[in-house]
This record gives structure tokens, sequence and C-alpha cells, in this order.
């Protein structure tokens, strides 16, 4: 019993803090009503058009300002105060949320709106991801609580990715997508609440030297010229154009391959989401970062074969316990390379290396919508889960090929910030 009671400890050792608290429940409260309109808008797409182009159209949009923004994103970020960044970010996706409700709601919605919205909605969504990235430091009083309040924050967004489709699929079954809209407008309240309820410290400003030109390089050659850095970037990048649309055609598989409808598809997206989830229960339990090197090949091995193993199958329940790995080593693999990176960037270039970890990991995601849409349309969705389930499979072998000089890169670092031998 004393050791499971000493495990729960270690595993929300974060939540001691008072910021990080208040920063977990609110944005936890909202990421459900962020799943449960992402859900909805993929399912309008289809009940309006019946294109799996269309389908990759609409997710590309909505993941937009991540490809064209993110490393801009970051070299604001180092120069603003962020608690009132984020008040403003968040308050643009509530609204963003009330004009599909409306729209919804009075049946004039067509799927211009919808990638419009979803274009907004990418162009706020960028600077607030970074913003929200490059603040955990400040959430925390105790630098070693960091790598925990990030997988913490994984488990968070993981819990939601579960409770919110599961929700969208049962709110689309009994009304329709507008409830669904109005859930997640509704849900921003929290977080800004939470938000005006913190103490934020005084944020330092960038150098008065330093312009926005000399600011992106600085952190370009920091952030690329580090191979480790490199590396972990080029992997997260890859996943996220193969394993990342699944969600944007899943509607085809819930509604043509499994004779489903949006309960269907909800039980599809949350079991992905439930893997994530208890991959991110395991990396909050973990006591040090060192050793994340062999956990993110194993997850990036076990994501592109589950995928590729998923995308001709017929048989629902098997299908459903195979989008447990394709979610959860796709979300292990992002959050461990993101918590090596946060704990070994200086401060003062820490939103600029979270604005090329969002452009790896959010931002290539538009073009694998776009590309895996378009294959789809050509050769069906099956075949294009199956390619790109090899092509993730082959990003891994690669990266594990690489692990061991990656590893002695990095293990200096390791040793100067005082962190402990492996688990």
């Amino acid at each position: 019993m004393e050791g499971l009671i000493e495990r729960a400890r270690r595993t929300f050792r974060a939540l001691r803090h008072r910021n990080y608290r208040l920063f977990f429940v609110g944005q936890g409260l909202s990421l459900i009503g962020t799943w449960a309109q992402q859900v909805a808008m993929g399912w309008l797409t289809w009940r309006l058009t019946g294109s799996p182009f269309l389908l990759g159209v609409v997710a590309f949009s909505g993941n937009a300002g991540m490809l064209f923004l993110g490393t801009f994103a970051g070299v604001m970020v180092d120069r603003v105060d962020r608690r009132r960044a984020l008040l403003l970010t968040q308050s643009l996706l509530m609204l963003q949320a009330a004009a599909l409700t409306v729209i919804t709601f009075l049946g004039i919605v067509t799927v211009a709106h919808l990638i419009a919205l979803a274009l907004f909605l990418s162009v706020v969504q960028v600077f607030d991801v970074v913003l929200r990235q490059s603040s955990y430091v400040h959430f925390v009083g105790d630098r070693a609580d960091l790598p925990n309040a990030i997988a913490l924050n994984s488990m968070m967004v993981n819990g939601a990715r579960v409770i919110g489709p599961a929700l969208a699929g049962l709110v689309l079954a009994v009304t329709g997508e507008a409830v669904c809209f109005a859930i997640n407008a509704l849900s921003f309240v929290a977080v800004l609440a939470s938000l005006l309820r913190m103490h934020w410290p005084a944020h330092p400003r960038a150098p008065g030297g330093a312009g926005w030109w000399s600011s992106f390089v600085e952190g370009t050659r920091y952030t690329l010229g580090f191979a480790p850095a490199r590396a972990l970037l080029g992997l997260v990048a890859t996943m996220s154009f193969t394993i990342v649309p699944y969600s944007s055609l899943m509607p085809i598989y819930a509604k043509v391959n499994f004779a489903g409808g949006p309960q269907t598809l909800g039980f599809l997206l949350s079991a992905a989401g439930g893997g994530a989830l208890v991959a991110m229960v395991w990396l909050a339990g973990r006591r040090s970062v060192r050793g994340l090197g062999k956990v993110i090949a194993g997850a990036s091995l076990a994501s592109g074969g589950a995928l590729a193993a998923f995308s001709h199958l017929e048989l629902f329940p098997l299908a459903l316990a195979l989008m447990v790995p394709i979610g959860g080593g796709m979300t292990l693999a992002a959050a461990a390379s993101n918590t090596i990176l946060q704990t070994i960037v200086d401060d003062r270039l820490r939103g600029r290396v979270a604005g090329f970890y969002t452009l790896a990991f959010l931002g290539v995601a538009p073009l694998g919508h776009m590309a895996t849409g378009a294959v789809a349309g050509a050769v069906g969705a099956q075949n294009a889960f199956l390619l790109n389930g090899l092509v993730c499979l082959a990003g891994g072998l690669l990266f594990v090929r690489a692990l061991p000089r990656l590893s002695a890169e990095i293990r200096p670092i390791y040793r100067r910030l005082g962190i402990p031998p492996d688990e």
C-alpha cells in the first residue's frame, strides 16, 4: 500500500504547486470541449460533403497556423507578458467556438465556413500552444518537477481525448453538432478563470539589442544545430505526418468500414485517447528524464506497426484494441521528446524551442492530413493508412540506429543539470 501511495505522489507531484493546479483543472475542462468540437467538425464535414479530400482540407485548415507561424510564435512568446497573451488567445478561441455554434444551430453552415473558422482557430491556437508549452517552468516552483508537469499536461490532454470524443458521439447521436460547439465555447470559462487566479512571476524581457530576426536565427541555430534536438524533432515530425491524420479519416472507417455512426467514431477516437492516457500516466510516474530515448524509439515503432495492422481490418473489437497503441505510441513519443527538450533548454530560448516543437508536432500535421486525404481519395483510406504506418516504422528504425550517438551527446548535459542516473 505504501508503495502505491508513493507512486501516486511521484506521479502527481507537480500538482503541489498552486499555479499548476489551477492550470491543470481549468485547461483540463476546456480540452474536453476542444476534443468534442474536433470530432463534431469532422462529422459535420463528412455529413455535408461525403469527401475524404475535404475532410483532409478542414483538418489541414485547423492546423495550418502551426505550420506557417510556429517558429514566429516562438520568437514572440519570448518577448511578451505570457499571462495577458494567454487570456487573449483563450478569449479568441471561445469566440470561434461561439461562432460555430450559431451558424450550425441556424442551419446556414457550409464547408467554406468550416474551413474559414478552422483557419482562424489555427492562427490563434499556434500562439496559445507555444505560450502554454513555454510556461510550465513558471507554473512549478521547483525545476525538478518540470518533466512531471509536462507529462501531467499530456495526461490531461489525453484524458480529455477520451472523454471529449465519447461525449461528442453521445451528443451527436442525440442532438447535433451545434451542441458540441456550444459545450466547447462554455468550457473556456474554466481556463479563463484559472488564469485570472494565478500568481504570475515577472516575465523576463528579451535583451534590448536583440531584434526579431537575430532572435529567430539564434533559436534556429540552437535547435537545428544540436543533433539530439534535430533528431527528436525529426521523428516527431515524421509521426505527426503519418500517425496524426488517422483522426481526420476516422469518420470513413466508422461509417463505411464498420457500418456505424457517430458513436462508433467516438469509440474509436476514445480508444486512441485511452492508450495515450495510459502512456502519460506511466510517463508521469517516472523518476527521471534519463532513458527516454529508448522509450521514444519503442513508442514510434509500436504506433507505426499498429497503424499498418489497423489499416485493412474489418473486425471492430480488434480495431478498437489497435487504436490503443496508435494513440499511445504517438503521444508517448511526442511528450517524451518535449520533456527532454524543455529539460535541457536555456530559459531565454524556451519559447523559440517550444515554437520548433510546435512546428514539428502540430505544424507538420496539416501536411499529413492533406497528403493522407489525397492518397485516400486516390487509392482508398485503407491503403493510405498502410503507407503511413510503414513510413512511421522506417522513421523509428532510423532513430533506433542513431540513438547511441545521440545519447552520448546529451548525457553530459544531464550531468551538468544534476539529473540522477536512469531508473
